[in-house]
């Protein structure tokens, strides 16, 4: 097969034959990988043959070793492992042998040998090439030859685990640093030297403590802040930012000898991208402090010392950085593209994590900033100063805040009407922060009516504007309800409901979805229907009516629909009505008998349209849990037609998401109909078992089948008998899961996998028991103790398993009263458990309940 050709095929104008190469080389690759690869390679490594090809060759070669997804990367590593070991070896050799061509891009060959890499040095395999890289780093004359193999040592540094590199750390960190050092004559190799360098610094962690090993690494660094070339400022800078991440406590020294003087000066620069990185060094530092003091008062509420402390680099250095931010904040750009990072934005999310970290030392030299520019008459001063106050609203003390936006809260209200779009959307912004954070500064009767007439206004302005309204009423609902009664007769915002949604729908009537103001729209109806008070309900019927409407007419349009981008705006519309509609059925409850049938109707004909878009189908799905709630028993009449689209979902693991809803969807018709759900769950109890054994489901989608196995037990009592033996075999195996200490991910998912397991036994014997058939759970006590007592001494347990653990203990007590089972309660772990969940100030106040509670069934069982 001529590669070459297909290659330069895979290039054509012509769709059909680019497809048609592209279609042949993907089949190569899948028939006989080796060939394929001799085959690239070959084109990759001739210098006498076409750049183009050479390039296209290469990464073609290197898109076949490596993916994003995980399960293919693993395939693809193990497709690479499998081929013989000569040709695997000669891909090496011209691989590193074409570091010195000039005829292809600089990047390719380094990135072909670090895929490569990847794959081999975990396996103990080439374990030559780290040798060779630094060898030609050091010895090489060719700068082509240094730059080639730097750009590799820093993808593999990228992408290979730390440990994996940990034995040649010594060798990587001095060549690296020597290619990074001012003494470096070309600019091209100590740039590829100061990327590697950033790459590498995770797995050098040894090296850092070393006090003369930091010391000339930092050296180096700082002296690159200083070049002439932008592009080694500039990575320069990126590696302060990643040091300070990683090693904070080990930069008190540097800080006060250089990098405040640095940094400050960094941010001064005339290139933005060095100024952007020296802004992101301080809020770097800012997160950093953040987390330290977070890890304070979890210490603090333990009775300990922390182990690490804060230097306050933050409180130092503020009178230093705090102009230059200010100033930043006026060098916004008249048609600023909204997705691109610019010095004011980065400026303003600086002032904001500064101004939580130094809470209120903030507020004296921010708010004279504010009162001097917020009624300049150039645009950039006004909206620097509203930026300025919205960005310190988090932090301070609500105290020394809630008079300066008191005072503020009309003259922001009145801006909504600046000639300048600029100044009008961060002024939504900022109000939408003071409704978030600080809305018991909003006064009912004097700000309440005119913020929401601006609001209201706002929505008939520019799209970017309706964007920030939308979020700022969507914050004042969500605020101002969370102070009142969820159930209340009326609240604050019922007078204003009416207007509000109507303006909100007229946004949702536009055409097109610029800056997101229709999904902005929708998502703020939700919002609004979801906090309303009863009062409100009337009105909610209404907007029900009209979004059903809407959808109705989604679906007589949605065959005459040609071209993705229409295809993909047509389904984001859906999911924005069944949003709405989803919200609006949960709030009125059965009140929303009356238009059900329709709702069901056209849930119906989404699920079985031929579309079948899988988010679409999830957004449906969370919709009929919400009508099998409203409905409860009266839900029956619709599942004859729901039931196959149902097993349909549960027997596609592929769709994980989906499967997962489905699995909720089990529980929530179980509670819904009750015993009268026995007649499904011979079904429904085959498809989560296989699903529970499935290789190919998503791992987490397991908790909650586990959590279902309770729901359909608590439904049908005494009639899950028959499931019983099956179910405790599934639980039992579930149970013997462990994490390692050191996977977070994995100690959090055994957390989730145990706490569907509890609630699995809780359903179980509150079934049972509820049936009559308390006997039945006898055999199975033993083992279901012996669980708990592992779950109760893991170390890393949350509040929710706790409390799940101590009702089953509870459960267990209830069921087993007046029995010859008080035998398991005896033992010191269940005392101990109990009385930790009462008193630990780590617990909710919902956990504490439920431990009295078992603990007084507890009592009761023993005393019998």
């Amino acid at each position: 097969m001529d590669v070459s050709s297909l290659l330069q095929s895979s290039l054509s104008t012509d769709q059909s034959i680019r497809e048609d190469a592209t279609r042949k080389l993907e089949q190569l690759a899948q028939e006989n990988y080796a060939a394929y690869v001799s085959l690239l390679n070959q084109v990759f490594a001739t210098e006498q043959a076409d750049p183009t090809l050479r390039q296209l060759a290469g990464l073609a070669l290197k898109n076949s070793l490596t993916a994003k997804d995980t399960t293919r990367k693993e395939e693809y590593a193990q497709r690479w492992l499998s081929i013989d070991q000569g040709i695997r070896s000669q891909v090496k050799q011209d691989a590193l042998k074409t570091f010195g061509s000039s005829g292809i891009s600089r990047s390719t060959a380094p990135q072909v040998v670090s895929a490569i890499a990847e794959i081999e040095l975990p396996a103990n395999q080439w374990s030559e090439l780290i040798p060779t890289l630094l060898d030609n780093v050091t010895n090489q004359e060719s700068a082509l030859h240094r730059q080639a193999s730097l750009q590799a040592l820093g993808y593999i540094c990228e992408s290979t685990e730390p440990m994996v590199l940990a034995v040649n750390a010594n060798e990587i960190l001095t060549a690296v640093v020597q290619g990074a050092r001012k003494e470096e004559t070309n600019d091209d190799v100590r740039l590829e030297a100061l990327h590697a360098l950033y790459n590498s610094l995770e797995f050098i962690r040894a090296n850092f403590d070393r006090e003369g090993e930091r010391n000339f690494i930092m050296q180096v660094v700082c002296e690159a802040t200083q070049s002439t070339d932008e592009r080694i400022q500039l990575a320069a800078f990126e590696c302060l930012v990643r040091i300070m991440h990683l090693y904070y406590d080990k930069m008190r020294f540097y800080m006060e000898k250089a990098l405040f003087g640095l940094t400050v000066l960094g941010m001064n620069s005339e290139h933005s991208g060095v100024a952007l990185q020296a802004v992101e060094f301080w809020s770097t530092v800012c997160d950093e402090e953040l987390e330290l003091q977070e890890e304070a008062n979890e210490a603090l509420d333990m009775g300990e010392q922390p182990e690490r402390v804060s230097f306050d680099f933050a409180k130092t250095a503020a009178p230093e950085i705090l102009p230059v931010l200010l100033w930043m904040l006026t060098q916004q750009e008249e048609e600023a593209d909204e997705d691109e990072w610019n010095i004011a934005m980065a400026a303003g999310t600086c002032l904001a994590l500064l101004a939580q970290t130094i809470t209120d030392h903030i507020v004296p030299p921010v708010i004279p900033f504010v009162e001097s520019n917020i009624q300049s008459t150039d645009w950039r001063y006004r909206e620097a100063a509203v930026m300025a106050f919205g960005s310190i609203l988090e932090g301070p003390n609500p105290q020394i805040l809630t008079p300066l936006v008191n005072q503020a809260l009309p003259t922001l209200i009145n801006m909504m009407r600046d000639p300048d779009v600029n100044v009008k959307d961060t002024v939504t912004w900022t109000l939408g922060r003071v409704s978030d954070v600080l809305v018991e500064c909003i006064k009912p009767d004097i700000h309440l009516p005119q913020l929401i007439s601006a609001l209201v206004l706002g929505l008939q302005d520019n799209p970017r504007i309706v964007g920030n309204c939308c979020w700022s009423l969507m914050n004042l609902a969500e605020q101002l309800s969370s102070v009142e009664d969820a159930d209340a007769d009326t609240s604050l915002l019922s007078r204003y409901f009416d207007g509000v949604i109507t303006a909100l729908l007229r946004i949702t009537d536009r055409p097109d979805n610029e800056a997101n103001s229709r999904t902005s729209a929708y998502e703020a109806v939700s919002t609004f229907v979801s906090t309303a008070a009863k009062d409100c309900y009337s009105n909610i019927e209404k907007v029900a009516i009209t979004v059903l409407e809407r959808l109705e007419h989604t679906l007589s349009v949605q065959n005459q629909i040609v071209g993705s981008d229409e295809m993909n705006a047509h389904y984001e519309l859906q999911s924005n009505l069944l949003s709405v509609l989803t919200n609006c059925v949960r709030k009125l409850g059965k009140n929303i008998a009356s238009i059900a049938d329709r709702i069901m109707t056209v849930f119906l004909q989404i699920l079985n349209s031929q579309s079948k878009h899988s988010t679409t189908k999830e957004d449906v799905f969370i919709g009929v849990g919400a009508l099998i709630s409203a409905l409860e028993s009266d839900f029956s009449r619709y599942l004859e037609p729901f039931i196959p689209i149902l097993y349909s979902a549960l027997q596609n693991p592929e769709e994980y998401q989906l499967c997962g809803i489905a699995v909720g969807l089990i529980g929530d018709i179980c509670r819904a109909l009750g015993e009268n759900s026995v007649q499904y769950c011979n079904a429904f109890m085959e498809l989560l078992i296989q699903n529970l054994q499935s290789p190919v489901l998503h791992r987490n989608v397991k908790p909650a089948i586990l959590s279902c196995f309770g729901d359909v037990a608590l439904a049908i009592g005494g009639q899950f008998e028959s499931f019983l033996n099956i179910t405790m075999m599934v639980l039992q195996q579930a149970g013997n899961m462990r994490a390692d200490k050191t996977n977070l991910d994995m100690i959090e998912y055994v957390n989730q996998l145990h706490e569907g397991n509890v609630e699995a036994y809780v359903g179980i014997v509150q079934g049972l028991s509820s049936g009559g058939k308390t006997p039945l759970i006898a055999p199975y006590v033993p083992g279901i103790f012996t669980f708990l007592n592992i779950v109760a001494e893991d170390e890393y347990k949350s509040d929710t398993l706790v409390r799940s653990l101590a009702g089953l203990i509870g459960d267990l007590a209830d069921a087993l009263y007046a029995t010859d089972g008080k035998q398991f309660f005896q033992v010191e772990w269940v005392n101990r458990t109990l009385r930790e969940a009462r008193s630990s100030r780590h617990y909710s106040q919902s956990t504490k309940e439920v431990a009295r509670w078992a603990k007084e069934m507890v009592k009761r069982t023993l005393q019998s």
